[in-house]
C-alpha cells in the first residue's frame, strides 16, 4: 500500500512540474521571448494545453470569468499541494502506525 501511494506522490510531482513549465512557456511566449513560429516551441506548447487542458476544464466551469486572467492552474496547483500533504500522511500513518 505505502508503494502504491509512493508512486502517486510521484505522479503528482510530475503534474505540478508540467504545470510550472506551462506557465513558464506561456510568459515567454506572452512577451515574445519564445517564438510560436518555431515549430518546436509550437509542438511543446501544444503538448502541454494536451495534458493540462482535462484538469483546467472542471474547475473553469465555477470560476468566474476574470478576462485574460486564468485562475484554474492556481487552482490545480493548489489541489496538488494538498493532495500532495494528503497522501504523505496517510503513508506516515501506514509505515509507523501513529494516528492521522
Amino acid at each position: 500500500m505505502i508503494t502504491l501511494i509512493q508512486i502517486l506522490q510521484v505522479l503528482v510531482q510530475v503534474v505540478w512540474w508540467i504545470l510550472i513549465i506551462q506557465f513558464i512557456l506561456s510568459v515567454l511566449i506572452a512577451f515574445n521571448v519564445v517564438n510560436m513560429q518555431s515549430e518546436f516551441v509550437r509542438s511543446v506548447a501544444m503538448a502541454l494545453d494536451r495534458l493540462t487542458e482535462p484538469m483546467y476544464r472542471p474547475i473553469r466551469r465555477y470560476l468566474p470569468r476574470t478576462g485574460a486572467i486564468d485562475l484554474s492552474p492556481m487552482v490545480v496547483i493548489v489541489i496538488l499541494i494538498i493532495l500532495d500533504i494528503v497522501l504523505g500522511n496517510l503513508a506516515s500513518h501506514l509505515r509507523y502506525g501513529t494516528p492521522m
